[in-house]
């Protein structure tokens, strides 16, 4: 049988060692009786998955004491719209929100923010096509700004940050890290709050991932549902509303799962060592192109174009006749994509160079 290697963006692969713990588990948490999916989110059973989640999380992280770890749903593009109904309170009205604009999420994200507040983009890469993250010399903020909002790796565009901005001034950062969080070392201080999709590098589609520094609590819009506002949420521990317990229970597994392996800073090497060897390939001539700037390209997700687009779908179909999944690029903007998350085992990213060298016929 061919061994099956899955490159999609989101829902993601999951560490088969995940998997496995799970479905051994299906019917019977532990001895409880039931399925994590039938138990209470108050019961005991549950309220000691979802606090060594939150505990190994801190610690893969080093989160410091002095921010909160939330647990919702909405995905990544609802919290779009939950950053700025808690943090727009901070200013007088109508607040204005920055944002550096490097790619398609970013864009989603100014867009959501504008129905709440002012938004003024302080830095964009559109001109350049979306290759690259303005110097932050360039960026034209706002002094007064409630929040500066960056999207630290742009899903979409293959676009990474190899910097955390310094905002002068006390403007919190907030940072959508969706798809690469716990893929490379971070420093949680530096951000007021990061935020992303779990359905990643985490777990399954349905949990969204807040970490928030706590004196941004308690500054939400009058609008702002009560099952949204991080202060109300902080305060019951994620189970103001009913959360969703099978997807915290994955990610906590996955949690860990990468404590397992060396905790993130042996994750992130091990992830340096297969985008480097994607990209050799990619470079090793003009029959494909990632056009992402060098210092810039994404560790995660991996967009490239083949110099002759119309033997797309005879590449596609030759990678899925070879187990080699889901390498269709966005819609948005064509060609192909390989996202190579942690779960990612460098078998697969090996498996794929090999058929991108057959292909170009090297």
């Amino acid at each position: 049988m061919t061994h099956i290697y899955n490159f999609s963006a989101g829902p993601a692969v999951l560490p088969k060692e995940v998997l496995e713990q799970a479905a051994a588990e299906m019917l019977d948490w532990h001895g409880s009786g039931m399925s994590v999916m039938e138990m209470s989110h108050r019961g005991p059973e549950f309220i000691s998955i979802y606090r060594d989640a939150v505990r190994d999380l801190r610690e893969l992280l080093a989160v410091p004491d002095n921010y909160k770890i939330l647990f919702q749903q909405g995905g990544g593009l609802g919290q779009n719209a939950i950053v700025p109904l808690n943090l727009a309170g901070r200013k007088a009205q109508p607040a204005t929100i920055d944002f550096v604009h490097t790619g398609s999420w970013s864009g989603k994200s100014l867009k959501e923010a504008a129905r709440y507040a002012n938004v003024n983009v302080a830095a964009s890469s559109k001109e350049s096509a979306f290759t690259l993250v303005p110097p932050q010399e360039s960026w034209k903020l706002t002094p007064d700004a409630a929040y500066l909002h960056i999207c630290t790796n742009e899903t979409i565009d293959g676009v990474e940050y190899n910097f955390a901005p310094e905002i002068a001034g006390g403007t919190p950062i907030v940072a959508d890290m969706s798809s690469h969080i716990l893929s490379r070392v971070i420093d949680v201080s530096k951000y007021g709050v990061i935020f992303g999709g779990a359905q990643k590098n985490i777990g399954p589609a349905g949990l969204t991932l807040v970490i928030v520094r706590e004196d941004l609590l308690g500054t939400s819009l009058p609008v702002c549902p009560s099952a949204f506002d991080w202060k109300t949420v902080a305060e019951h521990e994620s189970m103001y509303n009913t959360p969703p317990t099978y997807a915290i229970y994955i990610a906590g597994l996955v949690f860990a799962h990468l404590k397992r392996q060396g905790g993130v800073a042996a994750v992130e090497q091990r992830n340096i060592a297969k985008a480097k060897l994607l990209y050799a390939a990619l470079d090793a001539d003009d029959f494909y192109q990632n056009r992402v700037a060098l210092p810039f390209r994404s560790r995660m997700n991996v967009p490239f174009y083949l110099s002759d687009e119309s033997l797309n779908d005879k590449f596609l179909a030759g990678a899925k006749a070879r187990g080699l999944l889901q390498l269709k690029g966005h819609k948005s903007v064509g060609g192909m994509r390989a996202s190579i998350y942690n779960a990612m085992p460098i078998e697969g990213v090996q498996a794929l160079v090999d058929y991108l060298n057959e292909f170009a016929g090297r």
